[in-house]
């Protein structure tokens, strides 16, 4: 593991004045952590603040959002980004799941305060509630139209919402626990979603029923993803012919994060294992960077990438703090993280520093969802923040 820059989370604020102080620091496994800070001493001629740094770091470029500092001796660097709006007044509890429509207009979010709200991505402005649940919603996405909402409740069901009137068109029952999570499958004829019972069902929305059991995992499914498999890998076949209800299954491989420390593969429509990894604790989430790139994340914070063709042993293994990793989302060239102790970070093939995500203090960051150039985040402490990657 590679050394991690830290720093205090409201860094901008702290900065905004004339010798305004922010604490900085370089953990590396096995040595001491390099403690430092960064000082204001004034404005620069274009309004850009003037920023130093003690001995050990060095600042690069500075804007009014961001700012690169690095550890030559580790040889490491970060841009730390602050946020570009936060909302604030959307729900009143800790956030626990987001999405963000495909034309960027609306997000969706649901909160341990038992709400689920449609709001503006603009300004955060509610547009819709969604109420049917019982108990806590835990997932929820918008179908790739942007005018559907798919989500998942403690209460075990699936229900499908109109995002225009917030009337709720489906609901699908039949898992015994509460649902973790959900997948699409192509333009949404078909769904998934996951489940404390240990199984991952896939589902009809135009009849609204289960088209089957794809795994039945005997351990808590946290986290699924759905994405095309690279034609090399052998999928299997389907014991009975499928469904016509079936749509878009063919060719994909479903990916299981499961509590019991394993991620499995399954060819989506043979409901056959592709393979089976065990990692160093129970796994959160994954996803697909490509046809045969995936990531997952675990409880004790590291994240395996894998070729899908070859699982025997992880590509490579990332680990910047020994905080749960609770969302993952390919991002461009890379990957966004967000982990249990408040940091959120973006990594990119072919930049040379990480980009983090700052102003979360210590609370856990749930989920990450992007449009174009902007990254939203849902945080225990109840805020939305938004993100703005001008520069990338």
């Amino acid at each position: 593991m590679a050394a991690t820059l830290r720093i205090q989370s409201d860094w901008s604020q702290a900065l905004r004045r004339d010798e305004g102080e922010a604490w900085l620091s370089c953990r590396s496994p096995g040595k001491p952590t390099l403690y430092g800070s960064l000082i204001r001493r004034g404005l620069s001629t274009e309004g850009v603040p003037d920023i130093a740094a003690s001995e050990g770091f060095v600042v690069g470029k500075v804007t009014k959002k961001s700012i690169l500092v690095s550890c030559p001796h580790e040889n490491v660097s970060t841009k730390f980004l602050a946020p570009y709006t936060t909302f604030c007044r959307i729900h009143q509890k800790s956030i626990t799941c987001l999405d963000i429509s495909s034309g960027g207009g609306l997000g969706v979010s649901t909160s341990t305060d038992g709400t689920m709200k449609i709001w503006q991505a603009a300004n955060g402005e509610i547009r819709r509630l969604l109420e049917g649940h019982v108990y806590d919603v835990n997932c929820c996405r918008f179908f790739p139209s942007g005018l559907v909402v798919l989500s998942g409740g403690m209460d075990a069901q699936l229900k499908i919402w109109s995002a225009e009137d917030a009337s709720c068109v489906v609901t699908f029952k039949g898992h015994k626990g509460g649902i973790l999570d959900t997948a699409i499958v192509d333009r949404g004829r078909n769904v998934l979603s996951c489940s404390r019972d240990g199984t991952a069902r896939l589902w009809d929305c135009g009849k609204s029923t289960c088209l089957g059991v794809i795994a039945d995992c005997g351990s808590p499914v946290n986290g699924i993803a759905v994405g095309t498999a690279d034609n090399s890998l052998n999928l299997g076949m389907p014991e009975k012919a499928p469904s016509e209800r079936e749509i878009g299954t063919e060719g994909k491989i479903l990916l299981l994060a499961r509590e019991d420390k394993k991620l499995q593969g399954v060819g989506l429509q043979s409901r056959q294992p592709v393979f089976l990894f065990v990692g160093s604790d129970a796994f959160n989430c994954c996803t697909f960077l490509s046809s045969t790139y995936i990531l997952a994340g675990t409880q004790d914070g590291n994240i395996y990438q894998l070729d899908v063709r070859n699982t025997n042993a992880p590509i490579q293994v990332i680990h910047r703090s020994g905080a749960p990793v609770l969302s993952l989302l390919p991002y461009r060239d890379g990957f966004i993280a967000s982990q249990g102790d408040g940091t959120c970070f973006i990594i990119q093939q072919d930049l040379d520093y990480v980009l983090d995500l700052t102003e979360a203090d210590c609370d856990p960051v749930y989920k990450v969802a992007s449009w174009e150039k902007q990254i939203y985040t849902c945080c225990r402490d109840g805020i939305v923040r938004r993100y703005q990657l001008s520069d990338l």
